[in-house]
């Protein structure tokens, strides 16, 4: 994923730990939320700024046209294929394919020839996703843009320079963290301001931890340990989070986080930028400069917002043990044109990722609530549900039993509580105050460290 350090699962076997029934005491032992888990490893990624010198921006211009090239062609090729037999290619015969593609262009043996075959990899990957539903279907790819090859072994440091095999060579690394772990692919990406990064996933040798429920707190406040007394721990803090525009966070403790709004700030700046761009001629030199100003300002804004993300999702994570927050349907929400600009700003999607593989990584819980749950219409006091609430009103009054409150607190409050019926019962049904409309979309989630 492309954010500040981009993440992925390992392909491991799950290893089982021993049944126990036996009662653990909090004061000594955490008490865990089943009694028998599935432990998976996961990788991690760590991404560094490289700056190749002039030879190897030639060398690594190649290997990404190269690529890029044997991308296109396979793609290109599938397709014809399934119109004339209604079959696809497999990732072997995309391979096989490359020993006499290199006799007719001599110029793919600039690439290293693991690259090209990792695009046959990627190539199948993506057609996979694609018939699971979880992406889009493969498209061309262009070379303007960003650009980027991946070397999936011999791969590694030499002090503060990174050796790539091929005709790359040592290229220097700005290495800002040191992290302990096996190397196991490396991608080079060339952003459109013209950085080179390089996102190294690395086993570490560690899974995630087990899911603890220490003191996890009902929702009148109390807390539970695993056998159901209730005692006064403060390690299950549980926190419910709405997402909004004016605040970017409300939390169900009352803190409010503003919205940073980093595309407003840097809005007049990219405005001056696309405007000289626009007066260049097209093909020129000077076009090309322009084109990344503009491409410096859009990788400005996307550091900056993925920064706040990162601080803001690493607080809520260490401070509680069970993080919910709402299912949005954020793909809806941007065809209102009047709002789109500042929900794609605010970045919620992104925002959820991080708390999700946050929480799992540390054995912590992170649930999504139905989409449809009336949180903001529901009191958390007397749990009466209002007919209508209207946007413009963010302090209202209980008609049932006259409480007070803020709009998007009360709305937190609620998906907090939501979340912890959830956990006690093992299920995400959420009809069960009033009326509510049918699931449709993306499911609510329960996510925790791998639990059978």
């Amino acid at each position: 994923m492309g954010r500040g350090f981009s993440r992925g699962e390992v392909i491991r076997p799950r290893v089982p730990l021993k049944n126990t029934d036996q009662h653990i005491d909090n004061s000594q032992k955490p008490c865990y939320h089943s009694y028998s888990f599935l432990i998976t490893l996961m990788d991690k990624a760590y991404k560094f700024r490289l700056k190749p010198n002039t030879e190897q921006e030639i060398a690594l211009a190649k290997s990404f046209g190269c690529c890029r090239w044997f991308w296109n062609y396979s793609l290109n090729l599938c397709q014809e294929t399934y119109k004339t037999t209604g079959k696809g290619l497999t990732r072997n015969y995309i391979q096989g394919l490359l020993p006499s593609l290199k006799k007719e262009y001599e110029w793919l043996t600039d690439a290293y020839s693991q690259c090209l075959q990792v695009v046959a990899l990627n190539l199948s990957q993506a057609y996979q996703n694609f018939f699971e539903k979880r992406a889009r279907l493969p498209r061309f790819k262009s070379k303007h843009g960003k650009q980027s090859i991946s070397y999936p072994a011999k791969v590694k440091f030499e002090g503060d320079y990174l050796k790539l095999p091929g005709k790359v060579g040592l290229v220097y690394c700005v290495r800002h963290r040191e992290f302990a772990g096996t190397i196991k692919t490396v991608t080079i990406s060339k952003n459109p301001d013209g950085k080179y990064y390089a996102s190294i996933l690395v086993d570490d040798g560690q899974s995630p931890l087990p899911p603890l429920i220490r003191g996890v707190p009902k929702a009148g406040g109390s807390t539970l340990n695993q056998g159901g007394d209730e005692d006064g721990g403060i390690d299950g803090k549980a926190i419910g989070i709405d997402l909004g525009l004016n605040h970017f966070a409300i939390t169900s403790n009352g803190s409010k986080y503003d919205n940073p709004k980093h595309f407003a700030k840097h809005q007049r700046n990219l405005k001056r930028k696309q405007q000289k761009l626009s007066r260049k001629k097209e093909g020129s030199n000077n076009r090309q400069k322009a084109r990344r100003k503009v491409a410096k300002v859009h990788s400005k804004i996307s550091r900056c917002r993925e920064d706040f993300l990162h601080k803001l999702s690493r607080k809520i994570v260490n401070e509680n043990q069970v993080i919910a927050v709402e299912n949005l349907n954020v793909k809806a929400m941007v065809r209102n044109h009047n709002l789109a600009k500042a929900i794609s700003d605010c970045s919620w999607g992104m925002f959820c990722t991080m708390l999700k593989y946050k929480a799992e990584w540390q054995g912590k819980t992170y649930i999504e609530v139905d989409r449809f749950f009336p949180s903001s219409k529901t009191c958390h006091v007397c749990l009466n549900q209002v007919g209508s609430l209207s946007l413009d009103m963010r302090i209202w009054t209980c008609e049932h039993c006259q409480t007070t409150y803020d709009r998007d607190i009360n709305a937190a409050i609620n998906i907090r509580d939501e979340s912890l019926r959830i956990l006690s019962l093992g299920t995400s049904d959420t009809a069960y105050r009033g009326d509510v409309r049918p699931k449709a979309g993306r499911k609510s989630v329960l996510r925790q460290s791998p639990v059978k």
